[in-house]
């Protein structure tokens, strides 16, 4: 499909809130520019994480099992035109859709050689149903090539990078073994700044030694950057990583619905009115999350929270002081 200028094309805030929304969700969003809902497909390319393969650790971040939050990554062995079949076959039986965006979803999917990027993303283009591409990833791991490719493929289709950041606090990202400071992710964006992709941030609400102010810092930290989109996750645990160990030894107090629901509601108060709100919570499958067990239900922690918004006459963007 041809690429579409994002700020030119953009819903006013008028719209968002003419449709009775609190807050400008990605389904608006999509709708908006793909002419109806796009659902992700998260595809597997098959690459490595600098924080496995021993480059700058081999455990991951202390949250991280691949397999327990991708769908793709538990079906190994499969092409990625395979993924995506395999996917809308599933997704058609139960709902009326026809355009899906292919989401690069498990590990780094830029930590590997550019031509091999470029192979894998284009396979997912070539798929006549898929209208856009997400890629996931860590700050530190877009250089100027793999910048430029992305910069390519934007030319061509509609292109969101997202980067893990997880929080501003660089005594936290220790604590989450995440190998990267914050000034990798201002780095990263400022490097992607004007190159005709989405940019997108992933924070984890509820972390251990954070504070209330610590979480609004991390929002309005974002919104001074003018991030284009934000996925807010509860910290949850799930088998077989250090948080689970951390877990079973008493050594993290995760948060009550009630407290991740308050988290929320103060965060999204201070990100700007224009920015994309990509999901509220995180879970993963029953076979993999060890608790908090709230977090299964992402219809009911959503709920919880469009009803807090509510109780306190709130919405996206009210405290908010950067506009864009």
């Amino acid at each position: 499909m041809e690429s579409t200028d994002r700020q030119s094309d953009l819903p006013s805030l008028a719209d968002w809130r003419a449709a009775g929304l609190l807050y400008y969700s990605r389904n608006f969003f999509n709708r908006r520019q793909f002419g109806e809902r796009a659902w992700r497909i998260s595809v597997d390319g098959g690459f490595c994480c600098p924080n496995r393969d021993g480059t700058c650790g081999t455990t991951g971040c202390v949250f991280c099992d691949p397999a327990s939050f991708s769908p793709s990554r538990r079906l190994a062995g499969r092409s990625i035109t395979e993924q995506i079949d395999t996917a809308i076959a599933r997704l058609v039986r139960r709902r009326k859709v026809g355009r899906f965006l292919a989401y690069f979803q498990p590990a780094t999917n830029t930590y590997a050689e550019v031509e091999r990027l470029e192979a894998a993303y284009e396979e997912a283009l070539r798929h006549p149903q898929i209208v856009g591409l997400i890629v996931g990833t860590r700050p530190d791991c877009v250089g100027p090539e793999v910048l430029d490719l992305l910069e390519r493929l934007a030319r061509h289709t509609w292109l969101s990078v997202e980067y893990g950041l997880q929080t501003i606090h660089d005594r936290t990202l220790t604590w989450l073994r995440r190998g990267h400071d914050y000034a990798a992710f201002v780095d990263a964006v400022t490097r992607s700044r004007g190159r005709g992709f989405d940019i997108g941030a992933h924070v984890i609400l509820g972390l251990p030694g954070e504070s209330g102010d610590d979480m609004l810092a991390t929002a309005r930290a974002l919104a001074d950057l003018h991030i284009d989109s934000v996925k807010v996750h509860n910290i949850h645990v799930v088998r077989n990583t250090p948080l689970a160990e951390m877990a079973a030894r008493g050594e993290v107090v995760l948060p009550t619905l009630p407290e991740y629901v308050a988290m929320v509601v103060g965060f999204l108060e201070l990100l700007p009115p224009m920015c994309v709100v990509d999901r509220l919570s995180g879970d993963a499958p029953p076979e993999y999350l060890l608790g908090p067990a709230w977090c299964a239900d992402k219809t009911a922690v959503r709920n919880a929270i469009e009803a807090e918004m509510r109780r306190r006459n709130t919405r996206q963007g009210r405290c908010c002081e950067v506009c864009y």
